[in-house]
């Protein structure tokens, strides 16, 4: 028998919003739960995402008088979840449904403070039960100066700070526009300056979920280690049974009595991973994704025959870059590292379009993030010419909306310098500049504009959905997400394909087991979040999903792994 240095009932590696709950919840089932974390920071990707849970049923968006059920989210869900794969199993999807109320009940009794975000539409409003109201949910906004010595330990976007939560952003890209976007840059105004006055550092986003949930895991005296990172899964007889965890010069053997519950994140960080994995071209440099994910763990229990599924798959989020991929002015953390752009509100706005390099439109702009990547790829691989592709703007997008960390009507010199942004008085001129096929631009250019003029875009559909006008300009009739490019001077950037987290990994069950090939469990083993092949499988019903999944899944592994029969 082996030796411990310690022992506890689950384990958890990584400390994202799965390993709370998980924890959360089995202590609530008289068990002791220990989260070991890797990095300095705990929180892991939930820490750094927008912070956002898509959780269909649930009772924050009934009291908003949204009435939903598990049977409309079902044909919802079913509608858009096509692909057909271990992880989107008709016993996931169930465990998925079920669970998304039940979770929020839990989280509301431990203390998290919920808010609707009203208006943030399913992904897919016009399918079959999707929700034009939406079913996503964030955290209340968060003074981190409450954690006391933890705060500069927790795991958070490491752009500005601002006080906002993002289902706020699309009224603030239009403070030039509206009277709402004037209403909503005041406010942001007056939050930061009353948390100066106050001494505060107040945050929306991941940061307000993970302050809350690990608020909630200091109150409840849950232990948590940092600077730690697992370098082994220990199987004896055929069962994982623990963990060696290396802490400075020590290794250290940690019993995990019923389980070890893996919440690691992916691999969007390992170079060779994504080569052997992803589509190609890919570069860890492009990527939003939480620093720890480096899928060394997902590799460990692959190495136990784990199987894995959509591999090759990610949470895109398109990215600009300059010319040999260099990063614009504005793209770097207050520390100077790389911190590149991420483009979904700006995309979705009128006055630009996105081409590949004949010029050609491939996707809905406005449409969901994670597909537009997908599109990006699938153009790739047809014709070679789609990474880069190239965002293209008339002069009044650069007017009326940011672009990057630009405001609204600024153009940062360094951009045209450098050649991040290319400027010209003509669509025949820039597209020389870009090396666009001229032809096939303006060929688009003038389709694209009889669309802005109709309001109807024949091709994809841009502004034809209540998620597309959501992220528009209500000012821009008859469509809010079509404004025809026509008025010089125009510009251009190079679009590649970002991520914030990988989205394919580890098979498991409903109960969270991570499965053999042959769909049998790895006993003592379960996995939880980005590690794993997501519940969605290849598609984002709505803001949140992955993060929603995370939680839901490690609730689940807490409360099986404890022998708990019936959980939803």
């Amino acid at each position: 028998m082996s030796q411990w240095d310690e022992s506890y009932d689950l384990v958890i590696i990584g400390s994202g919003g799965g390993s709370m709950c998980a924890a959360l919840k089995a202590k609530e089932l008289g068990k002791r739960a220990l989260i070991i974390e890797k990095l300095d920071k705990v929180g892991g990707s939930t820490g750094y995402s927008g912070g956002v849970w898509w959780l269909p049923n649930n009772p924050v968006m009934k009291r908003h008088g949204v009435e939903d059920s598990y049977e409309r989210a079902r044909q919802y869900f079913d509608s858009v979840v096509t692909y057909e794969g271990p992880s989107t199993s008709v016993k996931r999807r169930d465990a998925f449904l079920h669970m998304s109320p039940l979770i929020v009940d839990f989280l509301e009794r431990k203390g998290m403070a919920f808010e609707y975000a009203d208006g943030w539409s399913d992904y897919y409003d016009d399918r079959p039960g999707g929700e034009p109201r939406g079913r996503s949910l964030v955290a209340k906004l968060f003074d981190i100066r409450e954690l006391g010595e933890w705060e500069g330990r927790l795991s958070r976007y490491r752009g500005a700070p601002i006080p906002a939560n993002s289902n706020e952003f699309p009224t603030l890209f239009l403070l030039k526009r509206t009277w709402a976007g004037k209403r909503k840059a005041m406010q942001l105004g007056w939050r930061m300056l009353k948390q100066k006055l106050r001494g505060q550092t107040v945050l929306g986003g991941g940061a307000a979920i993970q302050g809350r949930m690990l608020q909630i895991a200091l109150r409840e005296q849950l232990p948590i280690w940092t600077d730690s990172p697992v370098e082994e899964l220990i199987v004896e007889q055929g069962r994982v049974v623990g963990v060696t965890v290396r802490q400075g010069d020590r290794v250290r053997r940690i019993q995990a009595h019923d389980a070890v519950l893996i919440n690691t994140g992916g691999f969007s960080h390992n170079a060779e991973m994504r080569k052997r994995y992803q589509p190609q071209p890919a570069s860890a440099d492009w990527t939003n994704a939480n620093p720890g994910d480096t899928g060394e763990v997902i590799e460990a229990a692959m190495r136990l025959g784990a199987a894995t599924d959509c591999m090759d798959e990610a949470w895109w989020v398109v990215t600009s870059l300059g010319p040999g991929l260099t990063f614009p002015e504005g793209a770097r953390t207050p520390a100077g590292e790389p911190l590149p752009f991420m483009h979904h509100l700006d995309l979705s706005l009128p006055y630009s379009i996105m081409v590949d390099q004949d010029g050609q439109r491939f996707c809905n702009e406005a449409g969901s993030y994670m597909e537009i990547g997908q599109r990006m790829y699938k153009r790739q691989a047809e014709t070679g010419k789609a990474v880069p592709s190239w965002v293209v703007m008339d002069s009044r997008q650069r007017e009326f909306y940011p672009w990057g960390t630009a405001m609204p009507g600024k153009v940062p010199q360094q951009w045209l310098d450098s050649g991040y942004m290319i400027k010209a008085e003509t669509l025949e001129e820039l597209s020389k500049k870009c090396g666009i096929d001229t032809r096939g631009l303006l060929t688009t250019v003038q389709r694209f504009n009889g669309f802005c003029a109709s309001g109807k875009d024949e091709d994809f559909a841009r502004g034809g959905k209540a998620f597309d006008r959501s992220h528009g300009d209500p000012t821009i009739q008859p469509n809010p997400n079509l404004g025809a490019i026509e008025k010089g001077p125009f510009y251009a950037v190079r679009m590649y394909p970002g991520d914030v987290g990988t989205a394919g990994g580890l098979v498991t069950d409903e109960y969270a087991r991570v499965l053999r090939e042959d769909g049998q469990p790895i006993s003592g083993l379960y996995a939880t979040g980005n590690a794993t092949a997501g519940v969605s499988g290849r598609m984002y019903p709505g803001a949140g999903t992955s993060i929603a999944a995370s939680f839901i899944f490690g609730y689940i592994a807490a409360a099986h792994s404890a022998g708990q029969d019936k959980i939803w």
